[in-house]
């Protein structure tokens, strides 16, 4: 359980997340149909057979070809016909694989529907672990999931898949945004899906301590997908737009220095609150205005390395 002083700011998070809702999937009722409607699946070609498609949820990778087709995430089940509209204007087939980055349902959502499609789903095992049983993330309580939604493929530390013509890397990031955060790396194409532990200029980073999430691991994922980039990278995050490596060297830097800071306050024996008011992220180029507030982002990082 989180402590008392945290669990306000995650409250406060929670009013939010209309904007970039971080978790729980929906139910297929009038209300969630409606609330889907208007929501238009764009898509963006990154490579010859990789696109990227954004919707309402988290950012949908797309490897396609003679194989079969791949998807990175799928957002939520209301969404999932205009998904696989979008992936019939590429040219391609239905999905053979979907790989979660980790479980939370803005991501995995549709998992049920593109199973019960035919979909092989594969997630790190933390991700299984988590779906078969109710979790409570920023959101609330979020219910077990059916069956035919949970991955059958897992794996501890990454995979690999040799389909339409490249090497993709599945990476697990241990106690990054949760506990079962993977990162792909498409190696011919020359791009990187970070899922939730990289956000691109839309909001500060939101790490889900409920769900095993962790400071040094956000760090930890950015310097890897650093070392598997160049200059030529396409980085699609979790949420926002398309990344360039210097703007991941950036979100590195930021995470990097928030740590430092509060741990040299957390050695000098101040609380939450003490540097919560020295605004520390007041010079820092990004949206703290989006879903995860300053108060918030520090706060992440305060029980991170205190719980260390």
């Amino acid at each position: 359980m989180l402590p008392q002083s945290l669990r306000p700011l995650l409250a406060a998070t929670a009013l939010a997340a209309v904007a970039i809702p971080l978790s729980g999937c929906t139910s297929g009722n009038a209300q969630n149909a409606n609330r889907f409607d208007a929501v238009e699946i764009k898509t963006e070609k990154l490579s010859e057979g990789v696109a990227v498609l954004f919707g309402a949820g988290g950012n949908i990778g797309v490897s396609h070809g003679e194989d079969g087709t791949i998807l990175i995430d799928d957002q939520f089940e209301d969404l999932s016909e205009k998904i696989q509209n979008a992936v019939a204007a590429l040219g391609a087939s239905e999905a053979s694989y979907v790989i979660n980055t980790h479980w939370h349902g803005d991501h995995s959502g549709g998992n049920e529907n593109f199973g019960n499609a035919g979909a092989t789903i594969l997630a790190h095992d933390n991700v299984r672990v988590r779906m078969l049983g109710e979790q409570t993330s920023g959101r609330g309580n979020n219910p077990a999931s059916a069956k035919v939604a949970l991955p059958s493929v897992t794996y501890a530390d990454g995979i690999k898949l040799f389909m339409n013509n490249d090497e993709i890397h599945v990476i697990h990031i241990p106690t990054g945004h949760t506990d079962g955060d993977s990162i792909i790396f498409f190696k011919k194409a020359n791009v990187i899906h970070m899922g939730d532990t990289f956000f691109n200029k839309v909001t500060l980073p939101f790490i889900d301590l409920n769900s095993g999430g962790n400071a040094k691991g956000i760090l930890a994922s950015a310097e890897k997908a650093l070392s598997l980039a160049d200059d030529n990278t396409k980085i699609i995050p979790g949420h926002g737009p398309v990344a360039t490596r210097a703007d991941l060297v950036a979100y590195r830097d930021l995470v990097a220095n928030t740590i430092d800071k509060v741990q040299k306050a957390i050695d000098a024996g101040q609380t939450l609150e003490q540097v919560q008011a020295q605004d520390l992220l007041k010079d820092v180029d990004v949206n703290k205005e989006g879903f995860i507030k300053p108060d918030a982002f520090i706060g992440f990082v305060y029980e991170s390395l205190k719980s260390a």
